[in-house]
């Protein structure tokens, strides 16, 4: 069994650029794109990942639904967004399957962004940014539940109510 969980292990690189700009004030970090989102080409995009439509019910938005939208959407509201990883071996997007990881560099973003909060996405995130991330940014992060299919434990309401914390930051 080993063998085999070894065999489906990709590496895969991180080739969606990060979204941000001069007036963001938060940074939401993901673990590494899903399979569905390299594909599509932007962030969050499997058709059941709630992300998009929790971000929307925090802000009380219209949910975006084109990458075009998606990122006006972040740029108006002041959210920076990225992945914490830059490369990895990964089964799926099975992120406990995550080996072999290399951190991507978020000075650009600290340095022309005032980001006042990192969030991340789902506990390996959280971990990731933890341990390769805080103390050479000299900030840590603040959970966020995954909003990703497989977290179907949690409601649509559970999700918005865990999100809001966003709002003191960019409102």
């Amino acid at each position: 069994m080993k063998g085999m969980e070894s065999k489906n292990m990709k590496p895969i690189t991180h080739t969606i650029n990060p979204v941000f700009n001069k007036n963001s004030k938060i940074l939401i970090l993901g673990t590494m794109p899903s399979p569905k989102s390299r594909e599509i080409g932007f962030y969050y995009s499997h058709p059941q990942n709630r992300f998009w439509k929790t971000i929307a019910e925090v802000l009380s938005a219209t949910t975006p639904a084109t990458i075009a939208e998606k990122e006006s959407f972040l740029h108006t509201a002041g959210i920076a967004l990225w992945d914490v990883l830059a490369s990895c071996k990964i089964s799926g997007a099975d992120d406990s399957s995550i080996k072999d990881a290399v951190v991507n560099d978020f000075s650009n973003i600290f340095e022309i962004a005032s980001i006042k909060a990192v969030f991340t996405t789902g506990k390996k995130a959280t971990d990731l940014f933890k341990r390769h991330c805080e103390k050479k940014y000299g900030m840590s992060s603040i959970y966020l539940p995954s909003t990703s299919p497989a977290n179907c434990k949690m409601s649509q309401q559970e999700l918005t109510s865990a999100y809001r914390v966003i709002a003191d930051y960019v409102t």
